[in-house]
């Protein structure tokens, strides 16, 4: 085991808290940890050590506007921001050559760094980490897509009024998953704590709104799987009603060094499944020789 350590450092004026563990030395096994909403680099405390047991290099940022990374007035909450702050990061900390962890809206955030710096990225683990339009779930999507369309301030308090509550917080923790209310609740309370903080339900809500920007990308991004022979493991929880399998599934028209692992799990996958997921995660990087 290895501890897990909390750093801060500012990059293009945004203050970033970032998690580390295992060797921070430049030649070892560098995998970047890109999180999800509503969450931050916390999501992978348990994965983290158990990683770096096995000699790996484990940085995982905040995203602006989650966790305890900061950005400055005036900032714009757009996933071509949160990817520019990332390549920042990148930079700050001399990272070249690197693994990717994508999840939720880590993927279009990581795949946007990959499709500028594809010499970079050595593998990609998305979990539930989708780039096709047949990954979004209907019933979830369906009131986002709505604001998408109409841009309008009643789509945009419907969402704030029934999609950034403590209830969907915690329900992205249980569905589908097989871990109890009582062990993932104070994880979605703490998730739900920083988004009641003033201005950051805007920032979410920004954040919903600019996701259409996204899917014009999926196109660029497949386009990307096929030419750049990037191995990827699709590790995806099989339950989960947000990104659904089909997304999944999805990535073999696209992939020639694939690997599709499921999950017993929802949207929040590595809960209660932490020490499969570093088995199927080192076993991948091993298959593939992508750290040799």
């Amino acid at each position: 085991m290895s501890e897990v350590t909390t750093h801060r450092i500012t990059v293009a004026g945004v203050d970033v808290l970032y998690r580390t563990a295992g060797p921070q030395t430049p030649d070892a096994p560098t995998f970047l940890l890109l999180h999800g909403f509503p969450s931050s680099s916390l999501q992978f405390r348990n994965i983290m050590p158990l990683l770096a047991a096995r000699g790996y290099r484990l940085i995982a940022p905040d995203l602006p506007g989650f966790g305890q990374t900061t950005a400055p007035a005036g900032y714009a909450y757009t996933f071509g921001n949160l990817a520019a702050t990332v390549e920042a990061f990148v930079d700050a900390l001399h990272l070249h050559r690197f693994a990717i962890y994508v999840f939720d809206y880590g993927a279009p955030t990581g795949l946007r760094l990959a499709l500028d710096r594809p010499e970079s990225v050595l593998a990609i683990v998305s979990q539930n980490g989708n780039a096709y339009d047949e990954g979004l779930g209907e019933q979830f999507w369906a009131p986002v897509r709505r604001y998408w369309d109409s841009g309008a301030a009643q789509d945009r308090e419907f969402l704030r009024d029934n999609a950034l509550t403590f209830e969907v917080t915690l329900w992205q923790y249980t569905n589908g998953s097989h871990v109890t209310r009582e062990s993932v609740e104070p994880l979605a309370r703490q998730d739900q704590d920083l988004m009641e903080r003033p201005g950051n339900k805007d920032i979410q809500l920004d954040l919903f709104y600019d996701y259409r920007t996204n899917l014009p990308l999926y196109p660029s991004f497949q386009e990307y799987f096929r030419t750049s022979n990037v191995p990827v493991l699709a590790m995806w929880g099989e339950n989960d009603e947000i990104f659904v399998k089909a997304g999944a599934e999805a990535f073999r028209r696209d992939v020639k060094r694939l690997q599709v692992s499921y999950l017993d799990a929802g949207h929040f996958a590595l809960e209660g499944n932490e020490e499969t997921a570093v088995e199927i995660m080192d076993g991948f990087f091993t298959k593939e020789k992508v750290f040799q």
